[in-house]
């Protein structure tokens, strides 16, 4: 009995956040761990499914980092990175297209079993996602821009396949390649494609699946609430580094574009859009805007998960 009474203490819990998002876009982007085992991508389009049944329009933007190496090391190449940018040559391009559209259609046919209604897309359906060549400094930030190949920064959003998807019901997937008005293809960090996207939407919340709990301080702390001014001088000072650096800038970016939240939580937890979304605690790392609210209590955090997953 008390067993059923946390769940339904959990329900209500979730209910005024439920009242409050009905009806707004939730930009997810869904990546790592999460697409690599078998009950975490389940209970992930169980999530996007439920947030579809409760009002709230998911759009998912999915990476595929894992399986790319994996191809990359069958075909003898070598995966190299610049401030968590994959550099991308032509034989790279290749495989991430060859493998992004494979897990496109896993992704949506997966939502789809879950019973929600999903159409896969990349960036390049539609002028979706118009890009032009990235330069970018290295880890020092001092030294000139370094050309990573083919790796795009997004130039324009398109967003009217996007919104003729979802006034017809559908969830869309999109795969984060795009290309340049020239014709050439390029390959765009996922994390930055779901920001840009979010932006361009003015999405009520970002959402990116990780293989982390979240941001972490310096002393190696979970922060349940990040402020953007604080997580500028992070990234400067190197306490958040690698890959997680595209991942907060880009978030900083879609607030400063209007995004009402940007959310940085652990792929790795069953139903952690859910527990994220519905729960005062929260799972991961909320990134504001400078005193945009007050701290969400972390109080419980252990309990109140374990609880949703029985």
């Amino acid at each position: 009995m008390q067993d059923l009474i946390e769940r339904a203490q959990m329900l209500a819990e979730a209910l005024p956040y439920i009242r409050r998002f009905r009806g707004n876009t939730f930009v997810i982007k869904y990546g790592g761990h999460a697409m690599l085992d078998p009950q975490l991508r389940e209970s992930f389009a169980q999530d996007v499914v439920l947030l579809e049944a409760v009002g709230i329009k998911p759009v998912v933007v999915h990476g595929g980092g894992p399986q790319i190496n994996q191809l990359i090391d069958k075909l003898g190449l070598k995966s190299r990175f610049v401030r968590g940018m994959r550099v991308t040559d032509e034989a790279t391009m290749e495989a991430v297209e060859m493998v992004l559209q494979k897990l496109n259609k896993e992704i949506t046919a997966l939502i789809s079993r879950q019973g929600g209604r999903a159409v896969g897309i990349s960036g390049k359906d539609g002028d979706f996602l118009v890009a032009h060549k990235l330069l970018i400094k290295d880890e020092s930030g001092k030294s000139a821009p370094v050309d990573i190949g083919l790796v795009g920064e997004v130039a324009e959003v398109n967003p009217a396949v996007l919104i003729t998807l979802q006034d017809a019901g559908f969830i869309p997937v999109i795969a984060p390649v795009g290309h340049g008005r020239d014709g050439q293809t390029y390959n765009i960090n996922a994390d930055i494609a779901a920001g840009q996207i979010a932006a361009a939407i003015k999405a009520a919340k970002l959402i990116l699946l990780t293989d982390v709990e979240g941001v972490k301080d310096e002393g190696g702390r979970l922060l349940s609430v990040l402020e953007a001014p604080r997580a500028k001088k992070m990234i400067a000072s190197g306490s958040i580094s690698e890959g997680m650096i595209p991942k907060v800038e880009c978030c900083i970016e879609a607030l400063g574009a209007g995004v009402g939240a940007a959310h940085v939580i652990d792929g790795r937890v069953r139903h952690a859009l859910l527990l994220e979304v519905f729960t005062d605690a929260g799972v991961g790392t909320e990134v504001v805007n400078r005193a945009a609210r007050a701290p969400r209590s972390r109080k419980n955090r252990e309990t109140d998960s374990r609880a949703l997953v029985r």
